[in-house]
């Protein structure tokens, strides 16, 4: 369904209309966007179901078309979308083409065919039924010139009628976005000379070893974007890394009924999960020194189910299930992992939740940390590693992100590497944090 917005048709029968639609067939939204192009005898049309100026009343409403046949007066009725039509300026004809000035702003910067689209119902390659090539002019932040050059004056006078129409005719929204494109165009040269005598100024002043010191600050504090946040101003160390931070005083409550079956776990349940492999070991070593103390108990159960899952989720690579921990795991605990520790991405059309490899390095900071609690702020870095699959320069790389004091220590007798262990040590004053070393040597081959 269509509408004219410069007033109503007399024969509607002489109209032709052509659709187009996206190329990008997989990608959730581009598939749903059609440009719909109508001519007349005097001029063209063009609508469009996306951008800036999309109609409001398809994303509040429902559009049907009926369709009566009269031999059986059964009326069949198909979905409809309501496209807006704006004028088309000419400004002269290029091959006997159509117009090529919009009226309306357009989502689409500087000039450019639309090379995205193709005639709906058609293949790719195929030929619009119309002989008009859609294009529109405009004047982006990269102007295609100004209104006294001389190199493509049929293009500048489309540009200065442009202007002139929206000036005269044009919304308030256009006749800002037409001052705003003026003034950057005034402004984009001095900016640039302004930002590369800066730049220069900067390079005198501060020298190349300044700059990489600064480069390798930056690359810092990408590092700490991935960390629990860090309180470096703190007198104790359980301060560093606040447990709130870690886990929220409405999601500690939620691990209260899950971790109930570890706080009471027996000698036998204990070593038929170590059998079974459903605890990690970090969490089947822990468990055979709860405290005694209820409160404690109960405290410490919490941290090493959280910190079991934790581990769990990281092994994932895609999340497909709605609750990809099981049902047994809180609502909130499983929002939480959802929102903190996956990243979006999209896959075969639809959007999925990917454990990336920064995610992952995110995970085991929260993981280290919330050992560090567990511990009293000394963790086996080594049995960490093991649980995690991770390598050892990855997981060292992370301590030390995290100010971490590293140091060799004899593992636990029946682990994996127990006479090759790291230690991990949180204690004030923190070491100065530095950026990671990046690849190192190879080993020359004989």
């Amino acid at each position: 369904a269509v509408r004219f917005a410069n007033g109503r048709l007399e024969r509607p029968e002489s109209l032709r209309f052509t659709a187009y639609r996206n190329r990008d067939a997989a990608h959730p939204r581009k598939r749903h966007r059609r440009i719909l192009v109508s001519e007349t005898e005097r001029l063209c049309y063009v609508g469009h179901n996306f951008g800036s100026q999309v109609m409001k009343c398809n994303s509040l409403c429902r559009y049907f078309v009926g369709v009566l046949d009269r031999s059986s007066g059964q009326m069949e009725v198909y979905n409809a979308e309501m496209f807006n039509m704006q004028p088309l300026l000419s400004g002269g004809r290029r091959g006997g083409h159509g117009c090529s000035v919009a009226v309306s702003s357009s989502p689409w910067q500087g000039a450019r065919t639309a090379p995205a689209l193709v005639p709906a119902g058609r293949g790719e390659h195929s030929e619009p039924r119309l002989g008009v090539q859609l294009r529109v002019w405009g004047v982006g932040r990269r102007g295609l010139c100004s209104p006294g050059c001389t190199g493509c004056s049929s293009v500048c006078f489309c540009l200065v009628q442009m202007d002139l129409c929206i000036e005269a005719f044009g919304t308030s929204k256009q006749k800002r976005a037409l001052s705003s494109r003026r003034m950057n165009a005034v402004g984009s040269d001095i900016v640039s000379s302004a930002v590369t005598k800066a730049a220069a100024n900067v390079i005198d002043a501060k020298g190349v070893t300044a700059l990489m010191q600064d480069v390798a600050q930056d690359d810092v504090q990408n590092i700490s974007a991935f960390l629990p946040p860090c309180h470096e101003d703190a007198d104790r160390p359980e301060h560093v890394y606040r447990f709130e931070d870690i886990l929220s005083p409405a999601e500690y409550e939620a691990l209260r009924v899950p971790a109930a079956a570890l706080a009471n776990i027996t000698s036998e349940e204990m070593a038929k999960r170590a059998e079974e492999r459903s605890l990690c070991s970090f969490v089947l070593e822990e468990l055979k020194f709860l405290p005694t103390d209820e409160r404690s108990r109960d405290h410490k159960a919490r941290c090493l189910w959280f910190l079991d899952t934790l581990i769990k989720f990281s092994q994932q690579k895609v999340i497909k299930k709605k609750h990809p921990m099981g049902p047994e795991c809180p609502h909130i605990i499983s929002k939480k992992l959802m929102k903190n520790f996956t990243s979006l991405t999209y896959n075969n059309g639809s959007i999925q939740n990917l454990i990336s490899a920064s995610m992952k390095a995110k995970i085991t900071a929260y993981v280290i940390a919330l050992a560090l609690h567990i511990n009293n702020f000394q963790t086996d870095l080594t049995v960490l590693q093991n649980d995690m699959k991770l390598s050892e320069s990855r997981i060292l790389d992370i301590a030390k992100a995290l100010r971490l004091r590293v140091s060799k220590a004899k593992g636990v007798p029946g682990l994996e590497n127990d006479q090759n262990h790291k230690l991990g040590t949180l204690s004030l004053p923190l070491p100065t944090q530095k950026a990671p070393e990046g690849q190192r040597k190879r080993k020359k081959m004989n």
